[in-house]
């Protein structure tokens, strides 16, 4: 798109050009022009409705210039969209003696990011005269110098350019002179003084001239030098070059001192006159004249200063050669000299925008920064590469020309990399190529996209019985690596019933720092152990969570002490037992039985005498608390022993129970027959039978009470009616067997051996197995109590859960 407007300031009509306009985000290039001296506020366009913008947003998209200049001539107006002058433009002060003049910058709008490259033309206006650097010019003329001879003169300089420039010369009215003007391959005017007719010094020795320098200019202006011509005796030979112009390659950054070039000139004069002097001509600009260094002897050139290829690529010197005759005459001669660029320049990278700190979670392309980069040398020393320093989740994304956009690549972990020292590395294509770089360092904010998390999914805390109410069971820390409010957690137990109760009942937790508390005091034998999670959550939006399982194992206390079910007491701790007093060696008198509530080493007892009638008579196995005879009994042996058996458990402390056993021994009865025999009674049978007669009555008394009890309990539960056998009187001498008969009849045991299998069998089942005596060898009651129930429960609790009994025996 190609667009030209007439705009009036100050009236003077300027141009404004715009060309190649496109409305696009990279490679847009608009070009105004504007004439130098602008006042301060004046409009140069509407940029806004140039590249197509909304006004209305300029202001909230940034929209900024970035000026590649000394100062800030200009600027944009954020609520109109126009571009004005801020500064007066000087155009000779802002480019020199540049043919054309351009003010480059940017129009940077953000959000989203665009890019638009303005260039803004300062056109010349005639603000400036011509003037000469010599206000005299003296020259020497032989008077043999022949008519159309030409004499340089100093040329005129006018800081202006193009049209406004030198444009002419005019020299003053004579018969001798004229001038005739040359151009400068630069465009630049010159004037040579022409002789027109010979000279005659006798006639006129001295000339006088006034040269005029007209620019072109509207209306034009003009500056003036005076010529003074002398006219001298005759030196008829001129010096002359080689050639008339010389062209030379040198290198940027020469050393100073190099040999740029050596002039030769002759003079076919003799003496003096063929002395030759070199010397810059006037028409060499004053910077060239310090840029080299002229030997006026022998016409050597050489670098006097550094030459730098971005300033300055072309050198043209003028040189003359003149003699040292009376009347001296010159010659002169151009060099060009060409400067070769080399890669002196480090390439720079400017920072345009930057945005820090960002969020985590920012999306992929999101633009972080835009640079632009820059060479000052030409060429393949002049063109750049960009690259980043190391590899990151960035990209650099090339916007417009020399420009890049720092966009995000990849998600970002505030929690992993928490800033990034971005460094960009940028290297121009010389040899050898030269690098430079600039770092910034970009700050990540946090996020909530951390859940607090437990060191383990699964704890198990242990906690002895019988604990102090408010106790610390353990701390129980979630991690959360996110920052300030989104890392604070807070604890809580989730909800969750144990046998209708809720868990709260039982423990709570610190919501500040996890502290998990017991709230009551446990009991192994009621509660062996406790599952329910703890949830920790965070404070940030949203709230993230999670949760651990916890269990509590709370361990056993040796807290109940063994309780003797067996033998079986009609109350007290004594029991009483009826044993034959023929038995054997190894016979079974009663085995002890006790239970502990308690678990493990707690529940383990083992048994001992703890008073004993005689040691010799009866042994006790301390695992299983039987009680065997270790001999017969003699006729010396009391028919009455007492033992005392203690019952320990395994715990620390031990804790014990003891059962007094009173043991009868009893003579076998021989049954009666027909032919009898009577046999002697000896002297103690008479207190013995007494004896016997009142242990019966009281058995008799007691049994008849039991029976009563044993009748009420059948009809209660109504067990199976068993018929049991008439008691026989005369069986005496097989009382135990009888017992084991009645108990093979009435219970669920036919034998020890096979009591004992049940018993290791229900034990397997985690129940006890119990046998008793009913009171005077009546019979046998057997109990399967589960080890679950209450430790408290005594041995008459214990065996009425399951019992048959037989009818007894006087």
């Amino acid at each position: 798109m190609t667009a030209h407007f007439i705009v009036r300031f100050r009236k003077r009509y300027v141009s404004v050009f715009f060309f190649s306009v496109t409305w696009s985000f990279a490679f847009s290039l608009t070009r105004y022009s504007i004439p130098e001296e602008m006042g301060e506020g004046s409009v140069v366009a509407n940029l806004a409705a140039d590249l197509g913008l909304d006004v209305s947003s300029l202001s909230d998209r940034e929209m900024r210039l970035d000026i590649i200049a000394s100062k800030k001539y200009v600027d944009v107006n954020k609520d109109t969209g126009e571009l004005y002058i801020t500064e007066k433009i000087d155009r000779e002060q802002l480019c020199s003696s540049k043919a054309t003049c351009f003010l480059k910058m940017d129009v940077i709008i953000e959000s989203p990011l665009q890019i638009f490259n303005i260039q803004l033309e300062i056109t010349d206006i005639n603000d400036n005269a011509p003037y000469f650097l010599r206000e005299r010019i003296k020259l020497d003329i032989s008077e043999l110098a022949s008519p159309g001879e030409r004499f340089f003169l100093d040329n005129a300089v006018d800081p202006d350019v193009g049209t406004n420039s030198v444009k002419t010369y005019h020299l003053s009215e004579n018969e001798y002179f004229s001038i005739a003007i040359q151009t400068g391959r630069d465009g630049s005017k010159f004037a040579d003084l022409v002789l027109k007719k010979a000279l005659d010094r006798e006639e006129q020795a001295v000339h006088n001239l006034i040269l005029t320098a007209i620019d072109g200019g509207a209306p034009p202006q003009s500056g003036t030098a005076s010529i003074t011509v002398r006219v001298l005796d005759t030196n008829d030979n001129a010096p002359q070059f080689d050639q008339q112009m010389y062209t030379v390659n040198i290198t940027e950054n020469s050393p100073i001192g190099s040999l740029v070039i050596k002039l030769n000139a002759t003079d076919l004069d003799y003496g003096a006159n063929a002395e030759i002097v070199y010397s810059f001509s006037p028409y060499t600009l004053q910077r060239t004249q310090k840029t080299f260094s002229m030997n006026t002897v022998n016409g050597e050139i050489r670098v006097n200063e550094a030459i730098d290829y971005e300033e300055t690529r072309i050198f043209e010197i003028h040189v003359q050669a003149k003699d040292k005759g009376p009347n001296s005459m010159s010659a002169h001669c151009k060099l060009i000299v060409f400067v070769i660029d080399i890669n002196d320049n480090y390439p720079e990278i400017s920072i345009k925008s930057f945005k820090s700190p960002i969020k985590e979670n920012v999306t992929i392309d999101t633009v972080i920064a835009l640079i632009s980069v820059s060479d000052r040398d030409a060429g393949e020393n002049g063109k750049v590469d960009v690259h980043l320093s190391e590899l990151l989740p960035f990209t650099l994304q090339k916007s417009s020309e020399n420009y890049y956009a720092l966009v995000v690549s990849e998600p970002l972990d505030r929690e992993r990399v928490p800033e990034y020292n971005i460094t960009f590395i940028v290297t121009d294509r010389g040899s050898p190529p030269l690098s430079s770089n600039k770092s910034i360092t970009l700050e990540l904010l946090d996020v909530n996209d951390n859940p607090p998390v437990f060191p383990k999914p699964f704890y198990t805390i242990s906690v002895m019985e019988n604990n102090a109410p408010g106790a610390v069971l353990s701390a129980l820390t979630a991690l959360d690596t996110d920052l300030n409010e989104n890392k604070y957690l807070t604890y809580s137990i989730l909800e969750k019933n144990i046998q209708n109760v809720s868990i709260s009942k039982y423990f709570s937790v610190n919501p500040e720092n996890g502290n998990l508390y017991a709230l009551q005091s446990f009991d192994y034998e009621k509660e062996k152990e406790f599952l329910f999670h703890i949830e920790a959550k965070d404070s940030g939006v949203p709230q993230l969570s999670s949760n651990t399982t916890v269990r509590v194992l709370v361990h056993d206390q040796n807290d109940n002490s063994p309780v003797i079910v067996s033998p079986w007491r009609a109350q007290g701790s004594v029991a009483e037992e009826l044993i034959p007093r023929s038995t054997d060696k190894g016979y079974l008198v009663t085995k002890v039985i006790a239970i502990d509530a308690d678990s493990v080493q707690n529940a383990r007892i083992t048994y001992q005498f703890l008073q004993l009638s005689d040691s010799s008579l009866f042994s006790l196995d301390q695992y299983n608390g039987e009680i065997r005879t270790m001999r017969m009994f003699s006729q010396r042996d009391s028919r009455k022993q007492r033992l005392v058996v203690l019952a320990k458990d395994n715990g620390e402390p031990a804790l014990s129970s003891t059962v007094t056993i009173k043991l009868s021994t009893v003579e076998p009865v021989s049954k009666a027959s027909s032919g009898a025999i009577e046999v002697p009674v000896e002297y103690d049978l008479f207190s013995d039978l007494n004896l016997y007669l009142v242990i019966g009555l009281g058995a008799v008394s007691f049994l008849f009470l039991i029976v009563i009890l044993v009748i009420i309990v059948v009809k209660c539960q109504r067990p199976k009616p068993v018929e049991e056998p008439p008691p026989c009187r005369n069986s005496f001498p097989s009382l135990r067997n009888s017992m084991n008969s009645q108990i093979a009849d009435s219970t669920l045991i036919s034998s020890d051996a096979y009591w004992y299998s049940l018993f290791l069998a229900e034990t397997r089942k985690g129940k006890v197995v119990v046998r008793q005596t009913v009171p005077n060898g009546a019979g046998y009651i057997v109990s399967s109590i589960p080890r679950s129930t209450g430790l408290t429960e005594t041995s008459e609790s214990a065996a009425s859960t399951l019992q048959e009994s037989s009818s007894g025996f006087p």
